[in-house]
């Protein structure tokens, strides 16, 4: 008989966005699909996030940003993740991003993000594939 690792999530709302319910819907969706899930709650800087990430041990950091701030804040993310020597971390989320947006992030290392109306199931779908293609760290 063998335990499969749980994935662990971190779900965070960086910036000054005071709108959490998507990312409560996501976590929750998160959770029903039996990942452990870490939410930050509003207000996150990306420095509290990254912190977060590393203390809890997550696999996976989804923001959920629709301030608009999402072209400098992913990439603070990513950056800090790197100097953190935390770069095997997933770094994925969603929100108001224009598609062209979407593209210029993922060439820069952020994972799928995901828009408006996007079935939870597909971001449930995502994380489970990614994490399966990595194999769990050691």
């Amino acid at each position: 008989m063998t335990d499969e690792r749980k994935i662990r999530v971190l779900v965070a709302k960086p910036g000054l966005d005071g709108h959490d319910r998507g990312a409560k819907v996501i976590a929750s969706s998160f959770r029903d699909a039996g990942f452990e899930v870490i939410y930050t709650g509003l207000h996150q800087t990306p420095e509290m996030i990254v912190n977060a990430a590393i203390q809890e041990d997550v696999d996976v950091v989804a923001m959920s940003i629709l301030s608009g701030a999402h072209m400098t804040l992913f990439p603070r993310v990513k950056d800090l993740l790197r100097e953190a020597g935390a770069d095997h971390i997933l770094l994925t989320g969603g929100g108001i991003i224009p598609e062209d947006d979407a593209k210029a992030l993922e060439e820069q290392g952020i994972g799928k993000l995901f828009g408006p109306g996007t079935p939870t199931s597909a971001a449930v779908a995502y994380i489970k594939e990614w994490f399966e293609t990595q194999g769990e760290r050691v």
